[in-house]
């Protein structure tokens, strides 16, 4: 079939992400010798600067990784923790039934450069200086804002002319598409962090220690805790002053933990565990294979099926999921069989979840809205026609010729959410957001817990094969990926062609960000607009979205035996690349 771009194959290395510049910037480092850690940071790093709207370095990122030495998949976690001062209560006493989804409450401890450092340190080959190199040149020395970046600077204009000054100062006037853009507070923020991490003596691993402990308990985390004492207008239509604390960064450090896992249509999936949503696609494709032979790619009775069972996990994701949650009885084959018996000929209703408890925010059918024009508490990428927003984030995956591999979706710190703290030229994240504040769901919101995000990475393996995949999206990011593998395991379509495939999603669950309303609607790319009218018929409330608009994937795959490697990127966004020889 016609792809927009060739799979890439070679044997030396690959690089995709959502932006070519850190695509760019991670193949450089594998061309001077990194390795598959090195580069990955190193794209990382770059995205911090050239997608600002969808990551920085205040937000989180969770990794899966294999190594050289041991291909077991194991997952890195980036995702800080919320602050000791947040329950609640405390943000009942302020009036709040939800947690903002921007300005300074909804902060959690910022997890990405701690976990970039700690990859670094532990997996990682080349001095921090030579890694951070390339976002510090283009942070410094600018690069060509993307459209999409000028497109919510625009939305968000006068929130930060009005209410967030220090934003205005870095990112007004509003840039032109294609310009130079620049970030000298970030640049000197990370120049800093060199220095300190070199002052550590010449031994690579204490520099690197060093770096860290400058980030969570040095001039980084000093910053943070000087500004989040100050109040900001946030979605409350209130100032408040934030909950995070020095004291919170310097107790928290990211880790190591192993990954949740199904065997699936001959291949063994790997995604984080409940405090991400990303186990929902390991139910997801349970289901599918339990419901028998798998209709055809992008038919009518694909795309029922696969929006019938998604319904479902999403149900089982907003009664069940959240940090430490057990997760034994929701992937038991048995369960999972049973749950599929559910799907009929017809849509079914959203919100029947299996086992855990629904939030009652979600069982009343609340109509929440949102204060206008005081930030976008999601890295929404544009709005359809019909008014659906859509979230999107970061994505990258990296392989080298020393068999080292890696899927990570960093996000978090978005220049439209929380202000910019003027040292530091960054913002905070606002992931708490993912909380609920009612007492005894698995997602409850609790001191020193992890909220539960929509960031989900994934790694799967077979007879050889490891392939490493993603797409930002918020809550889409498991339905865009679950198209994707079907396309590539069940449908045999090469990466290039199992990405450039149409795809679709259902709203029908409780959102993620604020103001976590439940939708109604299955948005369809127009190239499967002939399965328009059969799936109206069973009952879908169809949306026709633009062709090439849903997700943003990338893809790595590994051939253990040959060391061949084979990568491909999304033309949607016309921002992401793969590179590679």
């Amino acid at each position: 079939m016609f792809t927009t771009r060739p799979e890439l194959a070679g044997t030396f290395g690959m690089v995709a992400s959502t932006h070519w510049l850190a695509s760019s910037s991670g193949m450089a480092v594998l061309e001077r010798g990194g390795n598959a850690f090195d580069a990955a940071a190193a794209a990382a790093f770059t995205l911090h600067v050239c997608e600002p709207h969808m990551n920085g370095p205040g937000g989180e990122v969770p990794a899966i990784f294999a190594t050289a030495a041991d291909p077991t998949p194991r997952v890195l976690c980036g995702q800080g923790v919320a602050p000791g001062a947040a329950t609640p209560a405390r943000f009942r006493e302020l009036g709040l039934d939800l947690v903002p989804g921007t300005g300074l409450l909804a902060a959690t401890v910022p997890g990405a450069v701690g976990a970039w450092l700690t990859l670094l340190r532990d997996h990682g080959s080349m001095p921090l200086r030579d890694v951070l190199g390339y976002a510090i040149g283009y942070a410094e020395h600018g690069h060509p804002v993307a459209p999409a970046v000028v497109d919510v600077i625009t939305v968000v204009e006068q929130l930060f002319r009005t209410h967030w000054p220090t934003s205005a100062d870095l990112w007004l006037p509003v840039p032109a598409a294609g310009g130079l853009i620049r970030n000298p507070a970030l640049a000197a923020t990370y120049r800093r962090l060199v220095d300190e991490a070199e002052a550590a003596g010449g031994d690579r691993e204490r520099q690197l220690d060093a770096a860290i402990t400058a980030w969570y308990e040095g001039f980084v985390a000093e910053a943070i805790d000087a500004f989040c004492r100050t109040a900001v207008v946030d979605e409350s239509g209130r100032p408040n002053s934030g909950l995070l604390t020095g004291a919170d960064l310097a107790a928290w450090r990211p880790g190591y933990e192993p990954t949740v896992s199904q065997d699936v249509f001959g291949w063994q999936v790997h995604k984080v565990a409940a405090w991400s949503q990303g186990p929902v696609l390991l139910q997801q494709l349970a289901m599918l294979e339990a419901l028998g032979e798998h209709p055809g790619a992008a038919s009518a009775d694909e795309i029922h099926r696969v929006v019938e069972v998604a319904k479902l996990a999403f149900a089982d994701r907003d009664a069940h999921f959240g940090d430490g949650a057990d997760l034994t009885a929701l992937l038991d084959p048995a369960y999972l069989a049973e749950r599929a018996r559910l799907v009929t000929d017809e849509a079914g209703a959203a919100g029947r979840n299996g086992l855990g408890r629904l939030p009652r925010y979600v069982l009343d059918g609340a109509e929440p809205v949102a204060a206008a024009g005081l930030g976008i508490g999601e890295p929404t990428l544009a709005v359809s026609p019909q008014g659906t927003t859509r979230g999107d984030t970061c994505h990258l995956d990296v392989a080298d010729r020393w068999g080292n591999v890696i899927s990570a979706t960093p996000s978090g710190g978005w220049l439209q959410s929380s202000p910019t703290i003027p040292e530091l030229g960054f913002c905070l994240g606002t992931r708490a957001q993912m909380f609920w504040l009612e007492d005894g769901l698995s997602a409850t919101l609790a001191p020193g817990k992890r909220p539960r995000t929509t960031l989900s990475p994934s790694f799967a393996t077979r007879d050889g094969v490891q392939l490493s995949f993603g797409t930002p999206g918020g809550d889409q990011q498991d339905q865009w990926q679950l198209v994707f593998f079907l396309n590539h395991a069940v449908h045999g379509m090469d990466l290039q062609a199992a990405i450039d495939s149409p795809t679709w999603h259902t709203s029908s669950f409780a959102s993620s960000f604020y103001p976590r309303q439940t939708g109604t609607q299955l948005l369809l790319e127009a190239r499967a607009a002939d399965a328009a009218d059969e799936l109206r018929r069973r009952g879908h409330h169809v949306e026709i979205v633009d062709s090439w608009s849903l997700g943003r994937m990338s893809a790595i795959s590994r051939d253990t035996e040959t060391g061949l490697l084979r990568a491909a990127a999304n033309p949607r966004g016309m921002q992401g690349y793969a590179v590679g020889r």
